[in-house]
């Protein structure tokens, strides 16, 4: 009886052990996933950054009255481009900034009938808003991935393993109240 005993106890042992590894792995598997689809938006966000230059000084041109908001534009887009090596919570805040003032922007552009029928303004606001949309694909993407790889951690018994082999929660990429508001636009 004493041998099933100890065949008893490896056999628990050995499944917990396996039963580890595989839970180690899908953690593992969910984090790199995760970090892909950050990777997707952070190309889609480089794209976005190098297209703002080119809007800024297209409109400068026509909106002589609207340096507040040109510069506003400029200084987001530097802001977002400095966060871009820094830590994900400061990149969606600075990206969302970015967003607003990207916003803000095109609702003062609306004022500018002359700017609005120049066609390098034209293909430039196609080209960012089909940048845009890649950018709001890739986050969904991205927050998916976060999900799965967040609630994968959160499971029991998962949760008791994730913190001690160094697994924390992703951040989700979320608007920011600024993000929520209204654009206010004045005629």
């Amino acid at each position: 009886m004493h041998g099933v005993q100890q065949w008893v106890a490896i056999g628990i042992a050995g499944g917990a052990i396996v039963w580890l590894i595989l839970a180690y792995n899908s953690l593992v598997a969910l984090r790199v996933r995760t970090q892909n689809a950050w990777a997707q938006v952070d190309v889609q966000l480089k794209r976005r950054h190098d297209l703002i230059p080119n809007l800024v000084e297209t409109a400068r041109g026509y909106m002589q009255h609207e340096r507040s908001t040109l510069e506003a534009v400029t200084q987001a887009r530097t802001n977002a481009v400095a966060a871009a090596s820094g830590p994900l919570p400061q990149r969606v805040v600075a990206e969302s900034v970015l967003t607003g003032a990207l916003g803000k922007f095109f609702a003062v552009a609306e004022n500018y009938p002359q700017l609005r029928a120049s066609e390098n303004m034209q293909l430039l606001q196609e080209e960012l808003t089909s940048t845009e949309n890649r950018i709001a694909t890739a986050r969904q993407f991205y927050n998916d991935e976060t999900m799965r790889y967040n609630t994968a951690q959160a499971i029991f018994p998962r949760s008791l393993m994730a913190r001690p082999f160094g697994f924390s929660p992703a951040t989700m990429f979320a608007a920011d109240e600024a993000d929520r508001a209204n654009v206010q636009v004045k005629f």
